[in-house]
């Protein structure tokens, strides 16, 4: 009898391991994201908060090519491409050759990421309705999921935090990433250039076909993909759009005829290898430190913006409409199909990654800048939002994350018990082989030693 899939279940030792490098990766960003926004807070409203918002509107490029952009804008729409880029690359491998390229496992964290969009806006909307013209083009605001920041929670709070619910965490943020593109590229477009946006296809269909003959020269990549920004820029869609696009012409998996007698790893795992530690540990930080200065004007001006509809749609959003989203989408994934929570798991545990996914920084700051532009009181209100509605977000999580502290510690150790010492911990070799066994009653195999069922089927 085919038993019923599980939600949060560890998947394979194989993508554990990998999640695992790429969360230390994402865990150091976070620490230096964390430490660039504090340092934008407190020039901004230091006595020396003038020369913050000067170095910022500070204006760079050739203005014959309309690049003549603020220091600001460069970080938003330059360095925000290279963060785009990667999220692309892991996005697509993901589904092509990780565990999510088995349709129930996608299914829980695409219901999460949608519905943990949706009911943000929904209540953005609600509470500013009728309010002044404008307000509601900030709807998207609440609707994103900053992973720096939330790994960099959870390092802080030292929380044995399993590495299913990790790795969801990680799949959220980055299928959450993807869908917070579309909606910039749909809804925040204002003028569009046809003619720009075809000629941005070239150097993207030129980059596409170098990186399927796997030519990684960077003196060939690196112009065609700067033309690829230029013209995406010039079209009037938001630049970020061409990093996307971008990352999903990278082959993930060499075929054999492509690359020689064997299949394997195609350019997206050497590309993000060599990005990463870039988008993580530059390109946020920066845009962190130019987006996140607010001058609140004391507290007085930290009360009227805090309490201002923009600010209290977003708060609102990112603590309950985040909570409600993910919650529900994984009870009706749930309730829907055969899925079941994983049996070393809770609701609970559920709701702690639900309000994770609440810790909206990154996106939700660039989202602002497209929908009320820099310098309006609007702008303003709705960062102090975005930093108020992620840090309660964030003290809600850990509270509710460090009072299961003690299970995740046990199931922790577990996944990292290796009593045959062959490299794999133990329970990722039994789990592999009885799901195996469960689903196929003719097979009577075993794994290799040193390796899992099924970790062979992609490179």
């Amino acid at each position: 009898m085919t038993t019923p899939t599980r939600l949060f279940g560890r998947g394979s030792w194989r993508e554990a391991s990998r999640m695992a490098a790429v969360l230390r990766k994402e865990t150091v960003g976070g620490a230096l994201l964390l430490a660039a926004a504090a340092v934008a807070l407190v020039w901004a409203n230091s006595p020396w908060g003038a020369a913050y918002e000067t170095l910022r509107d500070t204006r760079v490029g050739p203005a014959s090519l309309h690049l003549d952009l603020s220091l600001g804008a460069w970080a938003a729409d330059g360095l925000l491409a290279i963060f785009f880029f990667v999220a692309g690359l892991e996005l697509k491998r993901e589904f092509v050759a990780g565990d999510l390229r088995d349709p129930r496992r996608a299914a829980l964290p695409i219901a999460a990421a949608v519905a943990g969009m949706a009911v943000p806006a929904l209540l953005f909307v609600l509470i500013n309705l009728g309010g002044a013209d404008g307000v509601l083009r900030g709807w998207a605001i609440p609707s994103a999921t900053d992973i720096a920041f939330a790994l960099a929670v959870l390092a802080v709070i030292s929380t044995h935090l399993p590495s299913a619910l990790r790795t969801f965490l990680l799949t959220l943020a980055v299928v959450d990433d993807l869908l917070a593109i579309v909606v910039i590229a749909v809804f925040y477009t204002e003028e569009l250039s046809v003619g720009f946006l075809l000629l941005s296809f070239l150097p993207l269909a030129v980059f596409g076909f170098l990186v399927q003959k796997r030519i990684r020269s960077w003196w060939l990549l690196l112009p065609l993909a700067a033309l690829t920004w230029v013209f995406m820029h010039e079209s009037g869609v938001h630049a970020t759009v061409a990093g996307v696009l971008l990352a999903f012409t990278v082959p993930v998996v060499r075929s054999a005829a492509a690359g020689g007698p064997d299949a394997g790893p195609g350019l997206a795992e050497h590309f993000e290898h060599r990005i990463r530690p870039i988008s993580a540990g530059v390109a946020v930080p920066v845009f962190a430190f130019f987006s996140a200065g607010v001058s609140v004007g004391g507290l007085a001006g930290l009360t009227a913006s805090i309490t201002d509809s923009v600010a209290v749609g977003i708060i609102v959003g990112l603590v309950v409409g985040k909570a409600v989203g993910i919650t529900a989408a994984t009870w009706l994934v749930s309730r829907f199909t055969r899925a079941e929570l994983d049996e070393e798991l809770g609701w609970p545990d559920v709701l702690g990654l639900a309000l994770l996914g609440g810790i909206g920084f990154t996106v939700s700051l660039l989202i602002t800048e497209l929908a009320y532009g820099m310098g309006s009181d609007t702008y303003e209100d709705a960062k102090v939002g975005i930093l108020a509605g992620t840090l309660l977000a964030a003290l809600l999580a850990a509270v509710v994350l460090r009072l299961r502290n003690r299970r995740y510690k046990r199931i922790y150790e577990d996944e990292r018990a290796d009593f045959d010492h062959d490299g794999i911990p133990d329970v990722y070799q039994r789990e592999t082989v009885d799901d195996r066994a469960e689903h196929d009653p003719d097979w009577r195999g075993a794994s290799p030693p040193g390796r899992t069922v099924g970790d062979s089927a992609d490179g």
